[in-house]
Order: structure tokens, then C-alpha cells, then sequence
């Protein structure tokens, strides 16, 4: 039995895909191939994700090669996956989260609240630029894309005097130590932290092999985060994010919507029965769009 697994180029993605491949060889004793596919979102470093068309251009080419039965098996993160998933395709399995806080690395050590004003602050993601400025507007909050090798290389370089990544990936890439504060204050991108594993709908003897990846704490944290995501019609130009938790049966969500220099900044909590994660999620959403979030998205989407 031999298992093909689509993943972008990164030192990242690798990581990730080899991290699935590891488990299915070690687990299942079958042969795992990856297939290192560019996308669209990796040839285009030089612009915002927001002007270029969000983050499923980071999945369009994998997705259209396990439609085309080219892979088996896609491994992306979770946080790059789009609310429509391509019919024919499903998301099987999503592994257990990593921490999903954003951290700040600096090249002083300094912290973002004793960052001198008008420090350069690097960040690809307008969630973290509104976050960021709303704790400090005297910071200049500048674009900063690539790769974690890439934006730590700029970091040093003296481009930037600090940038924001997230947790998940400064683990896996081991700049841990480098990390100068976890922001858990931040409300972070929703499923930040978790793979997302996608199959083709019909192919059961792959859906099979990945059933013990599949970690149902966070699988349900994943559906209330993005059913809260999806009823906001949420992309890369709207600035937003939800982080759920789950203790005992109880399911609780926290997220945001914002206008993009942070001013209208509307958060809330919502939390039941984890059974009900889907609807949570979306009761969240609705109340935030009633509170003036329809108001931010039609300012945004210009509606």
C-alpha cells in the first residue's frame, strides 16, 4: 500500500506533512510519499494576502491535485483552509492543536507594551495589526511575509525591531527560545495551531488510515471556530478571529470583528454544551454582526 501526501514547499509544511507521513508508516507500516506542490500564495510574497485573494490561495493547487487523484492525502494548516471545502473533498482528521497564541519576537527582548513608540512591527495578518494597535498606536505596524526562516532572517537583519508569529509555528521550526512574549491576550486566527487533514470524499481506505490522527478535542473546537468564521463570511480582508475551549461537556468560544485600524473593535463569549459546538459558533457570530458587525463588513466590502 502506498500513500501520496500534497504539501506546499516550506521547511513548515514539510514539517507538517512529515509529521502525518511519520505516524502512517509507524502506525500502519505503509509507504508514504510526499509531493511538494507550489501554490499560488507562494509565488506572490510581495503583497498583503487581503489584495491577492486571502489565505485558499495557499490550498487551491493541492486541493485541485487530490481532485485529480494526483495525492491521496492533502496536509495543510488549519488556519489556511477556507469555510468551502471543494465538493468531493472533506477535512478527515484534524490533529491535536499546538498552542494557538500569536508570540512577538524581538530583537531587544523588549515586550510590546516597552517597545519605544514608533517601532517597526512586522505582521502579514491584519488580526494581529488591529490587535497590536490597539495596545500600542504609536507602533508602525509594516507587512511582513515569507516563510518563519524568512521573517526571522528580516527580523535580524534590522528590517523590523519585533514581529508577530504564531506559537505553533516558531515551535515546530525550534525558534522557541527565541520567543520574547506569548500574547495570549490576543484573540488568535481560528484553528491556528491544528492541522487540517483533507481526502477525497469516497476514498475509505485513506478516511480509514487517518481515523487515529483525528483528536476530537480539537476536531470540536475546529467546527465552533469556523461555523463562527463562516456566518461571518470571513476572509483575509476582514479582520477577525474566534479561539474555543472546551472543558468537561462545556464548550466556550471568544472572537472578534474589527475595522481595519481597530476603532470599531467588537468582541464576545459564547459557551454550552459541547454537543451544540457547530451552533455555539455561530450564535457568536450573530451577535457580534447584530452589535455593528454588519456595519464593518459592508464599510469593508464596500456592500
Amino acid at each position: 500500500m502506498r500513500i501520496k501526501i500534497g504539501t506546499r514547499k516550506s521547511k513548515l509544511a514539510l514539517w507538517q506533512a512529515n509529521f502525518v507521513k511519520n505516524f502512517l508508516q509507524k502506525h500502519w507500516g505503509i509507504e508514504v510519499e510526499l509531493v511538494k506542490i507550489t501554490t499560488t500564495g507562494d509565488k506572490i510574497l510581495d503583497a498583503p494576502l487581503a489584495k491577492i485573494g486571502g489565505k485558499g490561495l495557499f490550498v487551491k493547487e493541492i486541493e485541485q491535485a487530490l481532485l485529480e487523484g494526483k495525492i491521496d492525502l492533502a496536509v495543510h494548516s488549519l488556519k489556511d483552509v477556507p469555510m468551502i471545502i471543494p465538493k468531493g473533498l472533506t477535512i478527515t482528521a484534524i490533529t491535536k492543536r499546538e498552542e494557538p497564541y500569536d508570540v512577538l519576537i524581538s530583537r531587544t527582548g523588549k515586550g510590546l507594551e516597552e517597545l519605544p513608540a514608533g517601532a517597526v512591527v512586522g505582521t502579514s495578518s491584519l488580526r494581529r495589526q488591529v490587535q497590536i494597535k490597539r495596545v500600542r498606536r504609536d507602533l508602525k505596524v509594516e507587512i511582513l511575509r515569507g516563510n518563519v526562516d524568512t521573517r526571522m532572517r528580516k527580523l535580524k537583519e534590522g528590517y523590523y525591531d519585533a514581529i508577530v508569529l504564531a506559537m505553533a509555528g516558531v515551535k515546530r521550526m525550534g525558534y522557541e527560545g527565541e520567543v520574547t512574549q506569548v500574547l495570549s491576550q490576543f484573540i488568535p486566527a481560528v484553528g491556528q495551531g491544528s492541522l487540517a487533514l483533507e481526502t477525497r470524499e469516497e476514498d475509505e481506505r485513506t478516511r480509514k488510515l487517518l481515523e487515529p490522527l483525528n483528536h476530537r478535542e480539537s476536531f470540536l473546537r475546529a467546527i465552533c471556530e469556523r461555523a463562527f468564521l463562516k456566518k461571518l463570511e470571513g476572509g483575509c480582508q476582514v479582520p477577525m478571529g474566534a479561539h474555543a475551549e472546551i472543558k468537561e461537556n462545556k464548550i466556550s468560544i471568544r472572537g472578534f470583528i474589527s475595522d481595519l485600524e481597530g476603532i470599531k473593535f467588537i468582541e464576545g463569549k459564547k459557551e454550552g454544551n459541547v454537543k451544540n459546538a457547530e451552533k455555539i459558533g455561530e450564535e457568536l457570530a450573530e451577535d457580534l454582526l447584530k452589535r455593528g458587525g454588519k456595519e464593518i463588513l459592508k464599510e469593508i466590502y464596500g456592500g
